[in-house]
This record gives C-alpha cells, structure tokens and sequence, in this order.
C-alpha cells in the first residue's frame, strides 16, 4: 500500500512531535481514516521527504512523530517559469496541477486582450491562493518536496518586462523554430497565449521582449494542451522525461 505524502508547512527535526494542521488533520483522520502507529510521508517544501508515524487521533488532531529524513531527488534539472494566460472554468485549474507535475519551477498567471476572465480584489486574490493550493496538491501525488511558486496573476506586458537571463519562448504555429532547433538551456520561460491566441500586438510584444517563437506541429493546440505540451518536450529534450 502507498504512504500518504501530506503537505505542512512546518520546519520538522526526527523524534520531533508534530500537530497536524487542520485541513490535513481532517485528510489523515477522516477522509483516510488512519490509526495511531501508521505511517506518512510528510515534506515541507524544503527538498526533503520526512518519514513519520501516528501517535494520536482525535476528531480534532492528529499528532505525528518524525522518525527520518531524506532528501528527495526527484527534482527536474530545467527550470522552467511557466507564463499562462488565464482561462475559463477549471482549465486553468488543470493547466497548473500538469504542469507542476511536469516539473515547472513557477507559473505566473497572464492577464491578456484574450483570455476572457474578470478577476480583481478579493476574488483575485481568492483565486491566487486557489491556484497555489492546487500546486501543493499536486506536489503530494507526483512525488515533489520543492513546490513550485504560483505568482499573483499580472498583465502580460508586465511580465514581459522583468529582467532575466533564461530562454525565452513562445509558441507561434507559424514559426519556423521548434524544440529540436534550440541550443540547451537549463533556465526557460515559456509564455501561453489564451483560448483565440496572442492578438498580433501581443506577438509583437513577446518578440520585443527577446522571446523566441517555436512550433510543436501542424495542428493548433488549445491552449491548457500547449502548455503541457510544450513542457513535456522541453523536458525530453533538455530535462529528465525519459
């Protein structure tokens, strides 16, 4: 049987004693229903897998102790930021869990002409945190123990115009570059257009910005299946995909 990884946020030591959080307590004691003297696997996002064992079960604690530590390597050598115009309903949701499982280091979520959604204030930032979470989650079944930063969503020229000495890519089905033409980076940014695509002063944009505009094929890719995609073969050309 696999050994549930959970998500804390706290530093943690072996034979140190740990309360659970409330949201993982309630994931531990009453969604899988675990006893006292069984284990879990518990990361922080420092790069370590920290072994535990139940020692109490309430219904409104679960108390663990930490027995080891190990540092986990399963992180990707490339380190890709990911820029993701914003999308409807819960593609973007998907957008963000795929692609940390596929190894992203950030994501920023892109306002553009296109993307169609209206967020601001409060319901912004709800959905910032939203996103963040999704990341953790992912982090928990994929086997990471770094998790990957979800920044607060921006416009897209804004994001263009920060400093950085990585790759920069964008996809363009009419470019004549592709994955297989490009030198080897460890450090990318790659940038999604939204569900229509980059409007043609966007393109521009990106070009300005120093971006390089690649082809994954002929046929046109929505845009959650771009980004993943896209990812999955810059991690099998210069990453860890086998």
């Amino acid at each position: 049987m696999r050994i549930p990884r959970i998500f804390t946020p706290h530093p943690m030591a072996i034979n140190a004693n740990l309360q659970l959080d409330d949201e993982a307590a309630n994931h531990v004691g009453r969604v899988l229903r675990m006893q006292p003297d069984q284990a879990l696997q518990l990361f922080n996002g420092d790069g370590n897998n920290y072994a535990a064992t139940i020692t109490e079960v309430t219904k409104k604690q679960v108390i663990v102790r930490i027995t080891d530590v190990q540092a986990n390597p399963v992180e990707s050598p490339l380190q890709i930021h990911l820029g993701q115009a914003i999308s409807r309903g819960d593609r973007m949701d998907f957008a963000i869990q795929k692609a940390v499982e596929l190894g992203v280091t950030e994501i920023t979520p892109l306002f553009t002409e296109r993307c169609g959604v209206k967020l601001d204030g409060e319901r912004l930032t709800k959905r910032n945190e939203q996103w963040q979470k999704i990341a953790i989650s992912a982090c928990e079944q994929c086997g990471r123990s770094v998790i990957p930063t979800v920044h607060p969503a921006m416009p897209l020229e804004k994001w263009l115009a920060q400093n950085t000495n990585s790759l920069q890519l964008t996809l363009d089905p009419r470019a004549s570059a592709t994955i297989k033409t490009l030198t080897a980076s460890q450090h990318i940014r790659l940038v999604i257009g939204p569900e229509g695509g980059f409007t043609d002063t966007e393109v521009a944009a990106t070009s300005q910005a120093g971006f390089t505009g690649i082809q994954l094929g002929p046929r046109v890719l929505r845009t959650e299946t771009a980004a993943l995609s896209a990812i999955s073969a810059l991690q099998l050309q210069f990453g860890d995909l086998a």
